[in-house]
């Protein structure tokens, strides 16, 4: 008889397909590795873009995590329903952002909001708001260090806090910078790639000392160099993807060693071919940024190769003479949990193997209530 995995239900009859499933069990004690990972828990601000869900969200702060990063106002509002103490939304508002991002301080006062701001228009405009609003906002300068996404260029950056910290609606906390593009697998390569964004940093923080009479908060990195911060800077740290992995960042950072705690369940609908199965997990439910080989890695079947991919099927090669009937269940570990996640409205979770509770992905949408 074949041993019991981890991620095996025990009534897979009861669930529904394709469905989200999270393991409570594992998430917590990811939370708990993670903190064993740095030496002062305060270093610590999650990312709670991959879990989206104010359940896990609780589990962090229970655990004595009180700061959080964010990435939308609904993500915003789902940490203030839940009572943290401290929020960056890393974005820059803008348009009605503005509003919604002084909506969030008055309607949860309990909760220290800030925001990032890298264009002198942008931080104008969230000054004037705020002093409309009786209020100030918290802001940290985005920092371009190498992704050329959002951020301003480490060069420019003592010049616009100079105007920005002339601006009376405004209050600057410190530095924030993701440094996203740097994802090799090899844990040498990204020490030295994150070496030159340390450095930067610190000379930025010392200028900043010394010019403005201010230490700075530096708030940097992801996942990849989550690893490398937590021991070689005294910066905020952001991973994310820790609560749940998933199967890209498995291959990718060994050394890190969180649980997957976050599986796609399906189950085979159609027998189109003699070597061809079709299950329901199609673009729907599992994110299909990446490559079709790429998306998403069967647990209890290795062996399967993605065919083709649509909206509410995935075909796959089984091989001649497989086992496979319609009705089977598959255990499916996503490469790319975060999008994925945000395919649903809640996750089922496990327990023991018990399916006994369902969680809401809440920020998932775009607007809770503000």
């Amino acid at each position: 008889m074949l041993e019991k995995q981890w991620y095996h239900l025990n009534d897979p009859d009861s669930v529904e397909s394709p469905g989200l499933v999270f393991y409570a069990d594992r998430i917590k004690a990811n939370i708990k590795l993670l903190i064993s990972m740095i030496d002062g828990i305060s270093r610590l601000r999650p990312h709670v873009k991959t879990h989206k869900s104010a359940e896990v969200s609780k589990l962090m702060i229970d655990a004595g995590i009180s700061k959080f990063k964010c990435a939308t106002i609904a993500e915003a509002e789902m940490l203030g329903l839940c009572g943290a103490s401290d929020v960056l939304l890393a974005y820059q508002p803008v348009g009605p952002n503005v509003e919604r991002f002084m909506a969030l301080q008055k309607a949860y006062p309990g909760t220290q909001f800030s925001c990032l701001v890298d264009d002198e228009k942008a931080a104008l405009a969230l000054a004037l708001t705020a002093q409309a609003n009786g209020v100030k906002a918290s802001i940290f300068m985005d920092i371009n260090v190498g992704m050329d996404r959002t951020g301003i260029l480490p060069g420019k950056v003592l010049s616009l806090y100079t105007k920005l910290n002339q601006l009376k609606g405004l209050s600057i906390k410190g530095l924030h910078a993701y440094d996203g593009h740097i994802h090799e697998s090899g844990y040498g390569v990204r020490t030295e790639k994150a070496k030159v964004i340390i450095e930067q940093l610190h000379a930025l923080s010392e200028e900043i000392q010394s010019r403005f009479n201010h230490q700075a908060i530096i708030v940097a990195g992801g996942t990849p160099t989550f690893t490398i911060y937590n021991t070689q800077t005294t910066f905020d740290c952001s991973p994310g993807t820790f609560a749940l992995w998933d199967k890209g960042y498995q291959d990718a950072f060994e050394e890190q060693k969180f649980n997957t705690a976050a599986l796609v369940v399906s189950r085979i609908v159609s027998l189109p071919e003699s070597n061809l199965i079709c299950c329901d997990l199609g673009h729907k439910a599992v994110a299909a940024e990446k490559p079709l080989d790429k998306r998403v890695a069967f647990l209890n079947a290795p062996e399967l190769i993605a065919v083709s991919q649509s909206e509410e099927h995935l075909v796959l090669d089984a091989g001649e003479n497989h086992p496979y009937q319609i009705g089977d269940m598959l255990y499916g570990l996503p490469y790319h949990i975060c999008p994925t996640v945000a395919l649903y409205e809640n996750a089922l979770v496990v327990s023991e193997g018990n399916a006994n509770q369902s969680w809401s992905i809440i920020s998932r949408k775009r607007k809770i209530t503000i």
